[in-house]
């Protein structure tokens, strides 16, 4: 009852955000991902669908202005600018080293190129897989403990409420991260040269994610059948987001050349459309496959860390953190 009460406040409170994909999308990815999750995959979360549905933007609401602690926290967890952070070879396996990359690159230009100083933090590079990666590894945990209440005969409702929640935060940055205008400098309106006259109205984020989107009455059973059997079920999963990131950010010019034919005015636009079904597609697979991947995992024991990643003599660890990564 209490889920199903915030559900209903969530749904009330979130149409007057504008960040990530538009509420219609965010929603349909979360729908779509949950009803595809085979029977041998983490299918309690079904009797969450329309908790996790209705809550699918709650996110942007934790970047509000006024609350400007989880603004300052929330903000780049919903982008990926790949272009500001060309330097950093290879992406660390910790946030914090990511942070402090960008830092010392600030100092090293900003007397030579103020102007791309400005934009060397973490604000306007953004944090997404981070973002995705930690809330994966805390559904992993909770869906231990959902077996072992299982295992035990003991009501396994509060560990299958605390997957819920994490699926919503997970459901939101796979579902911005599939948006190609989240995973590029030129999020809202294109930057910098510009020789082939892409517009730089900063509307054309929420024209192609949320009019347009609403437009064409996207729903679930536009791309359920589109989403074929979980994948991802070995190799590293960072490495997987970080690729599942760079090929939505691939299509980001795609999405200014379909702009500029007409500015999104025609819902009835049948490649604007295909972009959609495909982009809201590989949302809901690659949240479904974590979800899926993240269940087989949560079957093994945690694995034995020694010495533990904040131990001074782990091989890896980095003062500069005050731990190992990965």
């Amino acid at each position: 009852m209490r889920l199903a009460c915030y559900a209903t406040i969530v749904a009330i409170a979130l149409p007057s955000m504008a960040h990530g994909w538009g509420g219609t999308a965010h929603t349909v990815i979360d729908r779509a991902a949950i009803e595809a999750i085979p029977a041998d995959g983490p299918s309690f979360l079904r009797k969450y669908e329309d908790y996790i549905g209705q809550s699918a933007s709650l996110p942007d609401s934790w970047r509000g202005n006024a609350e400007n602690f989880a603004k300052i926290e929330e903000d780049p967890n919903h982008g990926w600018f790949r272009e500001q952070f060309t330097f950093v070879k290879p992406i660390p396996r910790s946030r914090y080293e990511f942070v402090i990359a960008l830092y010392k690159h600030y100092e090293t230009i900003k007397d030579s190129d103020p102007a791309t100083a400005a934009r060397t933090n973490v604000r306007w590079t953004g944090t997404l897989p981070y973002a995705a990666i930690e809330a994966f590894d805390r559904i992993v945990v909770c869906m231990r403990q959902i077996r072992k209440a299982q295992a035990e005969h003991r009501d396994a409702s509060v560990p299958e409420q605390h997957c819920a929640f994490d699926t919503i935060r997970l459901g939101h940055y796979i579902g911005d991260g599939a948006q190609p205008l989240h995973d590029s400098v030129n999020s809202d309106g294109w930057r910098g040269p510009n020789p082939k006259g892409y517009t730089t109205d900063r509307s054309i984020h929420g024209r192609f994610e949320s009019s347009f989107v609403d437009g064409m009455k996207l729903s679930v059973a536009d791309i359920a059948p589109r989403i074929g059997a979980p994948g991802h079920r070995d190799g590293d999963m960072f490495n997987s987001v970080l690729a599942f990131l760079d090929a939505a950010g691939d299509k980001m010019e795609t999405v200014y050349k379909l702009e500029k034919r007409d500015g999104f005015a025609n819902p009835a636009d049948t490649a604007v459309r295909e972009m959609i079904y495909t982009q809201t597609t590989a949302g809901a697979t690659m949240l479904r496959d974590m979800l899926c991947r993240a269940w087989e995992e949560s079957a093994q024991p945690p694995a034995k860390v020694d010495p533990s990643p904040i131990d001074f003599n782990n091989p890896n660890f980095n003062p500069e953190t005050g731990s190992a990564p990965d």
